[in-house]
């Protein structure tokens, strides 16, 4: 009896030490510096978590892109929100059909007064699309009497119509549309005659000048502009503006006597610079609403 005892005391010492071993084993979880922190990390990581915290404090405007721009009242700094839906892209603030504008070019008119030997009038419709795209038709008439200096012979080019067809882009197209900021793009043709009288040719045999010339040539030309300009109203409907070109001659006719020195509506070949300045005026398409008449009852 005194053994059994003894083997049942040392079972009860033997579990009494292995089983709360285990029970630790089974309950003590593993800390690491991942699962230390991971409950702060899911809180500051997350995205959505961190952009409303930022919302509170910054107010907010919507770009051309649709994007929802936020702007930290407290630093100045502007953020986008990434995880928030696309707005609509803001309405224009002026409806599709604007106005529509003729105008007159006066450049070459007025470089004449300055020495210059060609051009004449140009003339334009514009139409005024949100007061952000305008597609433009021009038409004018050029001509040409040049003698260079110290060179013996005169270049004749008799008056001819020039085309431009093409588009500008409004900059300040949610302002005032009497004022705009513009760049653009055309396409101009012209078919002409041109000719040179007058040529004073040398002779060693006969020890005299001869006078020779080229008959009357036809021609095409093409040519495509890039331009930037600006408009400002002068009064009511009339506004005035300058612009500068770019241009370059994309196809020309060369006959037997060789190419044209002048261009309707180009200009000289040998420049790659011009301008204009219009005079403009504009219908408007949208009307504004006239107020009631005021009472004109007089009590006696």
């Amino acid at each position: 009896m005194k053994h059994a005892a003894r083997i049942a005391i040392a079972a009860l010492i033997c579990l009494a030490w292995v089983l709360p071993a285990q029970a630790q084993r089974r309950i003590t979880p593993v800390n690491t510096a991942a699962t230390a922190t991971q409950s702060l990390n899911e809180l500051k990581d997350d995205t959505a978590h961190i952009n409303a915290q930022r919302r509170e404090r910054s107010s907010s405007y919507v770009n051309d892109a649709g994007m929802v721009v936020w702007v930290d009242t407290i630093t100045g700094d502007q953020w986008v929100d990434s995880m928030a839906p696309r707005a609509g892209i803001p309405k224009m603030q002026y409806p599709l059909l604007q106005s529509l504008s003729v105008g007159v070019d006066i450049w070459d008119a007025a470089m004449r007064l300055f020495g210059q030997d060609f051009g004449l009038v140009g003339f334009s419709a514009e139409l005024n699309l949100h007061n952000r795209y305008i597609p433009v038709f021009e038409a004018g008439l050029g001509t040409a009497s040049h003698r260079p200096s110290g060179m013996g012979y005169d270049y004749h080019s008799p008056v001819a119509p020039y085309f431009r067809i093409g588009a500008n882009y409004n900059f300040l197209y949610n302002s005032n549309p009497s004022y705009m900021l513009v760049a653009g793009v055309r396409y101009g043709f012209s078919a002409f005659n041109w000719e040179v009288k007058d040529i004073d040719v040398e002779s060693s045999y006969w020890d005299e000048n001869a006078v020779a010339a080229i008959p009357s040539q036809k021609a095409t030309a093409g040519w495509l502009e890039l331009c930037f300009g600006l408009r400002v109203k002068l009064a009511g409907p009339v506004s005035a503006g300058w612009m500068l070109k770019y241009h370059s001659m994309m196809h020309c006719t060369k006959g037997p006597h060789g190419s044209p020195y002048y261009v309707p509506g180009y200009g000289s070949r040998s420049g790659a610079l011009t301008g204009a300045f219009y005079v403009t005026y504009t219908l408007p398409f949208r009307h504004k609403s006239k107020d009631p008449a005021p009472d004109t009852d007089i009590e006696k």
